[in-house]
């Protein structure tokens, strides 16, 4: 699992590759909060474009990072996902938390 940040003004974009599990979240998790704490963000987006698997730790990713962000006020959207990881985060609830966006929206 790879996690590219991209800054630009308030506006932090974390951009997921590979297989998210228990065993790569940690590095992407660390990464995305390293840019949340730099950067102080209205708004954090994370896309799982390029997410080729996802576990249980994609859905402890997001509200992790909803956690933080709702420490400053600032906005979580989810966007590219394929239509099993859409499901996957709509059947966690996860659009009470976040924004979502399905791949071509």
């Amino acid at each position: 699992m790879a996690v590219k940040i991209e800054t630009k003004g308030e506006v932090v974009t974390a951009y997921l590759s590979g297989e998210l599990d228990h065993h790569t979240a940690k590095e992407m998790r660390e990464g995305i909060d390293t840019a949340i704490q730099v950067n102080m963000p209205t708004l954090l987006i994370i896309d799982f474009s390029d997410v080729t698997f996802m576990d249980s730790s994609g859905i402890g990713l997001v509200m992790g990072r909803y956690r933080l962000l709702s420490k400053t006020g600032a906005e979580l959207h989810i966007s590219g996902m394929s239509e099993q990881i859409y499901k996957v985060m709509k059947l966690a609830g996860i659009e009470r938390l976040a924004k979502l966006d399905k791949k071509g929206k």
